[in-house]
């Protein structure tokens, strides 16, 4: 008999187009996935892919039932999001937020509400893109962008100031004509680095990177100054905010929940204790 958990790495194969992808999306071992798509073909008795040496390809027969298997995996999904509505207040729930801001903001602040939901495993997945809410990557996302998609429910969270960093030493050896910059990538669309962009013109940039906490660490090191969120300052103790030279980007913090599982009281037990944790005084003197 066919096993429906297969699909989840029939899809992730077409996706991703090669074993590795897919193994790194499914988090398991690359010949796991194609042990399961080799289960898949022979419960099916079809050829689903043709084994290329530059990837996997669909066969025309695996074509024809990709958006069947997508169909599909809708509906587990939302009969697992149905299930964990009518749920007990225990288990896992699994929270998605941005690198720098799980690292530096809500890592250290965790403790009193893991310790108050007796029964709840916290899961933090530290990640920059998006995971999807429909298909349970995660039960809530912090995003730094208000979502368009439908079926979700958007709680604006906080507010995340921005300014000028550089290191003590830096500062002490440079006049402000002088300093030079780190970046983060030219393309970026964010607006705090757009901001930094037009701010320096036509001041030089020695170092770009895409990453928030590298950039920290690059200011810190003294290689130039950063735009970074304020609660990036205690990433290095040497880290200080150029006042004089303000940055007015304020960007809004978003929570997100898929409205089907909302209703879990575990999962609304965690969001409102998010809630209550970003409207704390320590944690908005973090972010401003």
């Amino acid at each position: 008999m066919m096993n429906w958990d297969d699909l989840r790495y029939f899809l992730a194969l077409v996706d991703c187009g090669t074993l590795t992808g897919a193994a790194r999306r499914l988090q398991v071992e690359h010949t796991t996935v194609a042990r399961r798509i080799d289960a898949l073909e022979a419960a099916l008795k079809l050829r689903l892919f043709d084994r290329l040496v530059r990837g996997w390809q669909l066969t025309t027969e695996g074509h024809d039932l990709v958006a069947h298997a997508r169909e599909v995996e809708e509906r587990w999904f939302n009969f697992e999001r149905k299930a964990l509505s009518t749920s007990k207040m225990e288990g896992i729930v699994r929270i998605s937020a941005p690198p720098s801001l799980s690292t530096f903001v809500l890592a250290p602040q965790l403790k009193k509400l893991c310790t108050s939901l007796t029964g709840v495993e916290l899961e933090l997945q530290a990640e920059r893109h998006q995971v999807s809410l429909g298909k349970r990557e995660a039960d809530i996302a912090l995003r730094m962008a208000r979502p368009q998609t439908a079926g979700l429910v958007i709680k604006p969270l906080a507010n995340v100031g921005y300014g000028l960093y550089a290191s003590k030493t830096y500062l002490k050896k440079h006049k402000e004509e002088d300093w030079e910059f780190v970046a983060y990538e030219k393309n970026s669309a964010t607006p705090h680095h757009q901001w930094l962009e037009d701010y320096l013109m036509p001041r030089k940039v020695v170092l770009r990177s895409n990453d928030q906490m590298v950039l920290a660490q690059c200011a810190a090191a003294g290689l130039g100054v950063a735009v970074l969120p304020h609660y990036l300052r205690q990433s290095h103790r040497d880290l200080q905010r150029i006042e004089q030279q303000a940055c007015p980007m304020r960007r809004k913090l978003w929570l997100v929940m898929h409205d089907d599982v909302r209703r879990s009281p575990r999962v609304r037990a965690v969001a409102d204790g998010l809630i209550e944790l970003f409207s704390s005084a320590e944690v908005s003197d973090l972010l401003t």
